[in-house]
Order: C-alpha cells, then structure tokens, then sequence
C-alpha cells in the first residue's frame, strides 16, 4: 500500500472513531472514567511540574463568560479539518467531567495572552501567561515523529526549508531571501499564488523522508510555532531555529539552545557559521540529536499524555473556583 492511500485510510478511522465517540457515547459513561485517569500515572514531582508548566494558574478566580461542557458541540456548520481536529482533541478531555462545568476555549493559533483563563494550543513564551491554559490540540498535525534510517554523517551539509505560500511568516521569507541562492541551502516555497510577485524561490515540493537526507533542517515559527520542530527533533538531523518565542504542549520554552536544537540569530547572520561548526565538529551535533531524543520520550505514551490533560483541565477547573468532583 502506498503511503498515500496508508494517510488517506488513516484520516478516514480518524473522522469514524472520533464522530463515534461523539454522538453515540453517552457522556456519563466517560465521568465515569474520570477517576481512572487522575490514578492513571503516579502524581511524582515530574507529573507535577508539567501540570503546573501547562497550567499556571496559582489564585482561584472566578471565570466570566465561559461555555458549559454540555454546550460544547461539533460546529457542523463550520466543517473544516482544522476545527475538527480542534474540537475532538478537546472533547476527548472535556467529555471526563461534569457537563455543567465551565471554561473558554479558542481554537487556532493563539499568539496572545486571554483576559480570562481559557484552554489554547499555543502561548507566548515570555510574560505573563498564567490565563493560557495549554492542552494538546491539534495533535495529530503537532505530534508526528518519524523513523531516521540516516546518521548524521550520511546526510548532506545543508539546510533544507520547504513552506507554502499561505503560511509564510517574516522570518521565513527572511531567510529565503537571505540565503535562496547559498550552495549550502535547499531552501523555498513550494507554490506560487496568483499575487505573489516572488517567482525565483519557489521549489519543488519535498516530502519529510526527502528532507532527512539534510544535515539541517529549518524549523521557523509561522502563525505560531513550528510544526516541524516535534519531526526534526525525532530525527537524526538537527533542528536549527531563532529563539523561540511561542510553545505548545510541546513545552517549548524549556528547550535549551545548542543543547536540544541549534539557536541561531534572528536576523539568520550566523547561520552558515552554526552549520559549518557543527559540520566540523559532528560529535557535538550528534550530543544535541540524542539530547532531542531524550526530550521527545516524555511525550511517547499516550496513555500518560492523556491522564496529563486530565489532570491539566482538573486544575483549571480548582482554579476558577469549580469542583472537578461534584
């Protein structure tokens, strides 16, 4: 079967299992399950840190202007993937307790802090940002990981980037512009829209399994964060980024730079120095690549990821002066 039709059979259980678990399981049926994932993993000082990290809030607080659990329904009327997958993700935790519970929520791409304590899939890193809640939303696009058959040194001594017109940020077509024509960068858009005026940079598409033969793969923020860090650091490439200035379920602000990824400046001057160093120097870039991997393990079992958002929504909801367990 080809990998194709293997995505296109995989999305297509996706949608069946999930509209199943909507409309034909009656919700009392998951409360019920509740106490089994506030047991389902040992409350260590490990589970702690990352409830706390995903769920900053310290000071109960009343919530104004929230929707109860029972309101939240599949937007048939507003039939996207992109919501789609928003909306199962976040009544896969929801559904565990009381319907009559409240909180807000918004979906997308969220790059500023809510004035009220609301369920997100992206924050700002810096600042205060105690009232974004975060929850593993729009997993199955954020959380792929792949097989690397390649080495380090088998790959070739550059940098690949590959986007699409649409989600072009200004960092992304810096380094496009910067660099395009570098014999050490593979670098470009994938497609030219009808007013794009930017002809010379557009490239062929390239597969993930096409950009593992790259020593160095780009992962840029664009609305938010960059999708492709999760793959690049499961990978035995190295993930090259400016700092980083939004996180997910990722936890992306704890990523220590030149230690899980390579930090380059924002303005992409050093970038061809970072390469040739670790070009020079593998060993090193090899200690980053198992240090990514060492990250990645804590995100792998996806019964503990659940029991976590669980456990992430239970503190939201002691939190805004609410009782979990009615």
């Amino acid at each position: 079967m080809s990998s194709g039709l293997q995505k296109g059979s995989s999305q297509i259980w996706y949608y069946i299992r999930n509209f199943a678990d909507y409309l034909l399981v009656p919700r009392f049926l998951y409360k019920l399950r509740l106490r089994h994932w506030q047991n389902a993993i040992p409350r260590n000082e490990e589970v702690e840190r990352r409830i706390n990290y995903y769920c900053r809030l310290n000071q109960p607080q009343s919530l104004e202007g929230g929707i109860k659990g029972e309101e939240l329904k599949y937007p048939f009327h507003k039939k996207t993937k992109r919501l789609t997958k928003y909306f199962f993700d976040l009544y896969e935790v929801i559904r565990y307790f009381n319907p009559k519970l409240q909180f807000r929520y918004l979906f997308g791409d969220i790059t500023t802090v809510p004035p009220q304590p609301t369920f997100v899939k992206s924050r700002p890193i810096s600042g205060d940002n105690a009232n974004s809640v975060v929850l593993k939303l729009n997993k199955r696009r954020h959380f792929r990981f792949v097989d690397d058959y390649l080495s380090f040194a088998e790959k070739k001594n550059m940098i690949v980037m590959r986007v699409t017109w649409a989600n072009m940020s200004p960092q992304r077509s810096l380094l496009i512009s910067k660099y395009l024509n570098h014999p050490m960068c593979d670098i470009g858009k994938t497609r030219q829209e009808a007013d794009d005026t930017q002809t010379d940079c557009v490239k062929p598409f390239m597969s993930i399994k096409d950009q593992l033969a790259y020593k160095f793969i780009a992962c840029i923020e664009g609305g938010d964060v960059a999708t492709s860090l999760k793959w690049v650091m499961s990978s035995n490439s190295l993930a090259v980024s400016p700092p980083l200035r939004y996180e997910t379920w990722f936890m992306e602000g704890t990523l220590i730079p030149n230690y899980h990824y390579v930090e380059v400046k924002s303005d992409f001057s050093d970038l061809i120095e970072k390469m040739q160093y670790y070009i020079d120097h593998p060993e090193e870039a090899e200690a980053i690549i198992a240090h990514a991997h060492e990250y990645l393990r804590q995100f792998r079992n996806k019964h503990h990821e659940r029991a976590l958002q669980v456990m992430v929504a239970e503190k939201y909801f002691k939190m805004t002066n609410q009782d979990p367990m009615p």
